[in-house]
C-alpha cells in the first residue's frame, strides 16, 4: 500500500507539473498568438475571457461526470486534450482554427483542474497529513519551466508550432503512462455509498469567496506587474519582466515548504499568515517609491498567496468528506471567476483613479480571508484530535478504473 501511495503521489505531481508548463506556454505567448492570427486588440479580450468561461463549464460538467466515471480516468483523458489543444493553437492558420483550439483548451482544462484537485484531496486523505501544497508546488515548477521555454522560443524567434511540438511530444506520452498509477477516490459506486449528504452551497460559500479573492490577487500580479513597474515605478522594460518571475519562484518556494507548516501549525494558522503576508505585499507595492521596493512587494505576494488556493481545495474536501468531488468541482469554478474579475477590476480602477490605489483593492479582498479562516480547520469531532486519518479504503484500487 505504501508503494501504491508513493507511485500515485508521484504520478499526480507530474500531472500538476505538466499542466503548469502547458498553461504557462499558452499565456506567455499571447502576443505571438495575437500576431499569428491577426487578432485585434478589441477582439483579444473576448478570446481571453472565453477560455476561463469554458473552463468553468468544463468544471461543472466534471461534477456530473465524476458520478459515473472515476476522476482518474477523467484526468487521464482530459490532459492529452489540453496538450493537443495547445498544439492546435500553434499549428493553425485561420482565426476559426485558433478559436476551436482555445475552446477545446478551455473545456478540457476545466475538467483537468477539477479532477487533479479531486485526486489530490483524496490522496491527502489517504496519507492522513498535508501533501496538497506539494502538488501545487509541482504546478508552480512547471509554470517556471514553461515560461522559460516560452522565453527561449521568443528569444530565438521560433514559431509557435516549433515551440510547442517538442513539449507536447514529451509530456503527452509521459502523462498518459503516468496516469496508470493514479490513486484515490475509489470507484463511483463506492463514493456514492459513502456519500455523506449533498453539498450545501451556504457552507461552501466562504471557501468560494476565498478562492475568488486569491485568484483576483494572482491575476493582478500576472496581468499588471510589468505595466505597474514600468509605468508607475519608472523601471526599464527589461526590469519590468522580473516581478512575475520572482513571484513564480517565491510561489514555488512557499508551496514547497507549506505542507510542513500545515503539519506543524495547522491549516488555519498557515492561511492566516499567508493572507497577512499577501496583504502586506500589496501594501508595499502600492506605496513603493521605486522599482526595487516594488519587487519586494511582489516577492511577498508570492509567499503569501501561494498557500491559500491549495488549502482551500483541501478544506472543501474535509468539509464535505463524503461528497468531496462535487464540492471541489463547484469550488474550482471560482478559480475562473477570480481570474475573470481581477484583471478588468484593476485596469478599470487604475484608469479611473490611479494604479497605486487600485492595488489596495485586492489587498482588502485578501484580508477578508482572515474572517473565513476557521473554515480551514479540520473537524475536531471526527477524529478527536483535529488531524486527518488515513483512509485506505479510498486507495485500494486506482481511481482511473484500469
Amino acid at each position: 500500500m505504501t508503494d501504491v501511495l508513493r507511485r500515485g503521489r508521484a504520478s499526480l505531481a507530474f500531472s500538476f507539473f505538466a499542466q503548469g508548463a502547458t498553461f504557462a506556454l499558452l499565456v506567455t505567448r499571447i502576443p505571438a498568438i495575437q500576431d499569428r492570427y491577426g487578432i485585434s486588440d478589441a477582439l483579444l479580450p473576448v478570446f481571453l475571457a472565453a477560455v476561463p468561461i469554458l473552463a468553468g463549464v468544463g468544471s461543472v460538467t466534471t461534477e456530473h461526470l465524476v458520478k459515473r466515471i472515476p476522476a482518474g480516468r477523467l484526468l487521464r483523458w482530459s490532459q492529452p486534450v489540453v496538450l493537443l489543444a495547445l498544439l492546435g493553437v500553434g499549428a493553425g492558420d485561420h482565426l476559426v482554427e485558433v478559436a476551436i483550439a482555445l475552446g477545446a483548451f478551455g473545456l478540457a482544462v476545466g475538467a483537468l483542474d477539477a479532477s487533479m484537485n479531486m485526486l489530490g484531496v483524496s490522496l491527502q486523505r489517504a496519507y492522513g497529513r498535508s501533501i496538497m501544497l506539494g502538488f501545487h508546488a509541482a504546478y508552480s515548477l512547471g509554470g517556471i519551466v514553461g515560461a522559460s521555454l516560452a522565453w527561449a522560443g521568443a528569444h530565438w524567434h521560433l514559431s509557435l508550432l516549433v515551440s510547442y511540438l517538442p513539449v507536447v511530444l514529451v509530456l503527452l506520452p509521459a502523462t498518459f503512462v503516468g496516469s496508470r498509477w493514479y490513486v484515490g477516490g475509489g470507484a463511483p459506486e463506492q463514493r456514492e455509498a459513502a456519500e455523506g449528504g449533498p453539498v450545501v452551497f451556504k457552507l461552501l460559500l466562504p471557501l468560494c469567496l476565498v478562492m475568488t479573492f486569491a485568484y483576483i490577487g494572482d491575476s493582478t500580479v500576472s496581468n499588471w506587474s510589468a505595466k505597474y513597474l514600468q509605468d508607475v515605478l519608472g523601471s526599464s522594460e527589461q526590469l519590468a519582466t522580473v516581478p512575475y518571475n520572482v513571484y513564480m519562484v517565491t510561489t514555488l518556494l512557499g508551496r514547497a515548504i507549506g505542507d510542513f507548516g500545515v503539519r506543524r501549525f495547522g491549516a488555519v494558522a498557515v492561511v492566516r499568515l499567508g493572507a497577512v503576508v499577501a496583504a502586506l505585499g500589496f501594501a508595499v507595492v502600492a506605496v513603493a517609491p521605486g522599482a526595487w521596493v516594488g519587487m519586494l512587494g511582489f516577492t511577498l505576494l508570492g509567499l503569501g498567496l501561494c498557500v491559500i488556493v491549495p488549502q482551500t481545495f483541501a478544506a472543501a474536501g474535509r468539509l464535505f468528506h463524503g461528497a468531496s468531488d462535487t464540492a471541489i468541482a463547484r469550488l474550482n469554478i471560482f478559480n475562473y471567476v477570480g481570474f475573470l474579475i481581477g484583471s478588468p477590476l484593476v485596469g478599470a480602477l487604475g484608469d479611473a483613479w490611479n494604479y497605486r490605489g487600485a492595488m489596495l483593492v485586492p489587498m482588502v479582498l485578501v484580508l477578508v480571508t482572515l474572517g473565513y479562516a476557521r473554515s480551514f480547520a479540520p473537524e475536531p469531532n471526527r477524529y478527536g484530535d483535529g488531524h486527518e486519518r488515513p483512509r485506505t479504503a479510498d486507495v485500494g484500487r486506482g481511481s482511473n478504473g484500469l
